[in-house]
């Protein structure tokens, strides 16, 4: 048997699992795509009771794994790839952001390893603008984005703990699409906030349950993962432009492909969907 769901104007079919993730200690916490297609899931273990692991496995655009490396992640729970093609993971309670090449050698990192505060804590995501500015949403003790210049140089950020304009509740994903506007999923305020890259409040999208993780499309349409749970897209200004029910309980991660398909990242079930154009 097969299912779909329509999104817009497109029809996908849903495959899932789909894709040589391991079963085993470590559940799909999220998923990331690079310029050449190539796909990288994010797995999250408990550094206390699970073997350490590869965090991160990488597949090739039809889910033939290419490689798998990432034992030094404690507690992976976001990860992007930069315009240079570093893959960035958050280890959340570590509180660092590690800065790894594709074939997964360290190249540096954002924040003091185990130095909460210094300046992330529990941070929950990392985005990039072209020219590799990066935005950090910090998280699940903290409630700020901060900005980072290409170099990793600290270049101020805002946010505070609150329910108005700028202001956060968990921000525990962040994504900036082609017209330099960064959205913060808001997540325990449901609702998505949109920013210019300096902070300026521009608009919020408050039709969401909770919400998980944020894509953009080449439009500027905002692709949003919720705990209803659903997958909805939104238009650059928040006019909502399908809805759809695309996995069991919730997408923790999401990632458009370059082939048009759309990928989620599953952690209950562990297991990566993949919505393939119909």
């Amino acid at each position: 048997m097969e299912l779909f769901v329509t999104l817009g104007a497109q029809r996908y079919r849903i495959q899932r699992p789909w894709g040589a993730v391991p079963d085993g200690a470590g559940r799909v916490s999220d998923v990331a795509v690079d310029a050449q297609g190539r796909i990288y899931v994010l797995l999250r273990a408990d550094p206390y009771v699970d073997p350490a692991i590869p965090t991160v496995i990488v597949l090739d655009p039809d889910g033939r794994r290419l490689d798998a490396w990432g034992e030094s992640v404690a507690d992976g729970h976001m990860l992007c790839v930069a315009p240079d093609g570093s893959v960035h993971v958050v280890d959340r309670d570590a509180h660092e952001i590690i800065r790894f090449d594709a074939e997964g050698e360290r190249l540096g990192a954002l924040g003091s390893r185990h130095g909460p505060g210094a300046p992330f804590n529990s941070p929950c995501d990392i985005c990039f603008a072209p020219d590799g500015t990066a935005f950090v949403g910090d998280g699940y003790a903290a409630s700020r984005i901060h900005r980072f210049r290409p170099d990793g140089t600290p270049e101020g950020g805002w946010g505070e703990p609150g329910r108005g304009p700028g202001q956060f509740c968990t921000p525990h994903a962040v994504w900036m699409n082609g017209f330099g506007e960064v959205a913060v999923a808001d997540r325990d305020n449901s609702r998505v906030q949109i920013f210019t890259a300096q902070g300026e409040f521009l608009r919020e999208i408050t039709d969401v349950h909770k919400p998980m993780d944020i894509g953009a499309d080449a439009e500027g349409n905002w692709w949003v993962t919720d705990q209803v749970p659903r997958l909805s897209v939104f238009s650059r200004n928040g006019a909502l432009v399908g809805r759809a029910r695309a996995v069991l309980n919730g997408a923790h991660g999401i990632a458009l492909h370059p082939d048009g398909s759309v990928l989620l990242a599953e952690i209950n079930p562990s297991r990566l969907t993949r919505l393939q154009p119909a």
